[in-house]
């Protein structure tokens, strides 16, 4: 093959393709640091329990954590997620502040449909007492681009963020760098309907890595084909041998 370059198209072509392969190389960086970080979450996951004063500073490290608690739910002050499914079915996470020796930790219980929102009809899940309770660390959540803002007075909550709930509830004692999912450890499922341990963390880079590799070897054969066609590009045979 020989190739009389021309210079105008070598010029930009050339610094895009290292700039592609720079791209796809960085993300496939990003999918091993991600791939680490799911690793890690899982392992946590899976771990013994630890109790609310084992965990310290930087909290984003205790993220998804086993956690165990003791003390007794505040169910007059819990408060519902709106928007959270089911299997396909609508409804609502309920979020109960407990109340323990080392201050108050919200708690997602779990899932409730409309008809089981209110604690009034569903009498049967208001624990009383001391209880001991076992689930995940989870940090404050994030507001999506599409998502509204919590309308507390109005009881909409959209994103579980504590020192928002805190604030509404006047209750200073909220934990408010973390809160708990409950977690479903058998197969009888009860009201409210726990979570179970699902580690949904994005993690696309694979994919970004393979468009711009794709990108860079399109650029490739939209160069060649270019000074193919003004005859700048010919791919020589090889000569048939001697007979």
């Amino acid at each position: 093959m020989t190739i009389r370059p021309l210079f105008w198209p070598t010029l930009f072509t050339i610094p895009a393709i290292i700039l592609l392969i720079f791209l796809g190389s960085w993300q496939l960086s990003r999918l091993a640091e991600k791939t680490e970080l799911i690793e890690q979450f899982e392992s946590r996951s899976r771990s013994d329990a630890i109790s609310i004063v084992q965990i310290i500073a930087p909290v984003d490290k205790f993220e998804f954590q086993r956690i165990s608690v003791t003390g007794s739910y505040l169910h007059s002050l819990e408060i519902y997620l709106t928007g959270r499914t089911y299997e396909g079915n609508a409804g609502f996470h309920v979020v109960t502040p407990f109340t323990t020796p080392d201050g108050i930790i919200l708690i997602n219980r779990g899932w409730v449909s409309e008809a089981y929102r209110l604690r009034e009809t569903r009498p049967f899940s208001l624990t009383e007492g001391e209880v001991t309770i076992e689930g995940i660390v989870r940090l404050p959540g994030e507001k999506g681009y599409f998502v509204p803002e919590n309308e507390p007075e109005a009881g909409f909550w959209f994103t579980l963020k504590p020192d928002e709930i805190a604030d509404y509830l006047k209750q200073e004692d909220i934990i408010q760098e973390f809160y708990m999912d409950v977690v479903r450890t058998g197969d009888i499922i009860t009201l409210p309907i726990a979570a179970e341990v699902n580690i949904d963390v994005r993690n696309a880079h694979f994919n970004y890595a393979l468009t711009w590799f794709g990108l860079a070897l399109a650029l490739i054969g939209v160069y060649l084909a270019f000074h193919h066609q003004n005859g700048r590009l010919h791919f020589s045979k090889k000569s048939p041998p001697n007979s």
